[in-house]
This record gives structure tokens, sequence and C-alpha cells, in this order.
């Protein structure tokens, strides 16, 4: 039984920012003293990612557990949502047909946005609240410092090799002329 009226609950949920939460503070903060530089909810991309940083063509959502049900496995079973809680997502007890659904729902928009933005040629990370605990928060920052770096090298990348040298006689003249000046 819940402990809130109706209306209570209802300004409580009401109350949660879907922009400039805690976790995406601690993102933007971490990401910012590492020397990378963003964007912010970039109207345009599809999902409105809420970090985007156009140098890298990288999109970062930062999650919350609960909305966005982590590490839980949503299943149709006999017209009945059937749901296991998990350590950092927590279903409530009371209305729950309506929180799976919405949290179902919430989960395949995610999986939409992450493809049409694929398809667009962008890269998708997703930082989970639970991972920026206080305990979690520097190794979850260094991770995702390294993940952004190695997109950048992997697009930055020569995608052809450098040219070699097959021709002797070109290799020949370049002494010739070394020693020239040498003495």
């Amino acid at each position: 039984m819940d402990k809130l009226s109706a209306e209570q609950r209802h300004a409580t949920m009401a109350a949660i920012r879907s922009k400039d939460t805690k976790p995406e503070w601690i993102v933007r903060r971490g990401l910012w003293s590492r020397g990378f530089r963003y964007r912010l909810n970039h109207k345009r991309l599809p999902g409105h990612p809420d970090l985007v940083l156009r140098k890298y063509r990288t999109c970062i959502f930062v999650n919350g557990c609960f909305w966005h049900g982590h590490h839980v496995d949503l299943q149709l079973d006999n017209l009945q949502f059937a749901i296991e809680n998990s350590p950092c997502c927590k279903i409530p007890k009371t209305n729950r047909a309506f929180w799976v659904a919405k949290i179902r729902r919430n989960q395949e928009r995610d999986l939409a946005t992450q493809q049409q933005l694929a398809q667009m040629g962008w890269h998708c990370i997703t930082v989970w609240e639970c991972e920026l605990s206080a305990k979690r928060r520097e190794q979850t920052l260094d991770a995702l410092a390294f993940t952004l770096n190695r997109i950048f090298l992997q697009d930055h990348s020569l995608r052809k090799p450098y040219p070699t040298l097959e021709n002797e006689a070109f290799e020949m003249a370049a002494e010739e002329e070394i020693s020239r000046k040498s003495s």
C-alpha cells in the first residue's frame, strides 16, 4: 500500500526532471575536467541525447535505472507482465502493470533511438545512474574517457596505409643526396 495519497504521489513523480539531473551533472563535470567538450540535449538528433560530442560523433545518454529498467527484462506472459526486480531497479508494488508498461515503452524507445543514431553514423554510449555511485564513479568516468578516445582514434585513423618504397632506384637516389649534403 502506498503511504502517499494519489495527489501527493502525482506531485512527487511530476517533480522529477528530465534534464540537469545529478547523474548527468556528474558525467558532465567528469568529462569537462578530462578535456572533453560537448553540447547538451541536441534538438536535431533523435532522442535529444543528454551529451553530444561532435568531434567524436558520439551521443551519451545518462539514464536513471528506474525509468529505463536497468538490468530488468520485461516479458509478456499470458497477457500479464512478468517482471523481476534488479538490484538497482525496484518496480513499485502498487499499480505494477502501469509501471511495467511504462518502463517497457521507455526501453523500446531507447533502442529505436539508438538504432536511428547508428544509421546516421553516430556512436551511442549509455551511462547508468548506478554506475555513478561514489565507489564506482571515477572508474566509470575513466572508462568513458577511454572509450571516447578509442572511438576518435578508430574514426580518424588512416584509411590507406603509408606508401611503401618498392622502387630501389628511388631509395638509392635519396641515399646519394644525403651523402652529398654530408660531404
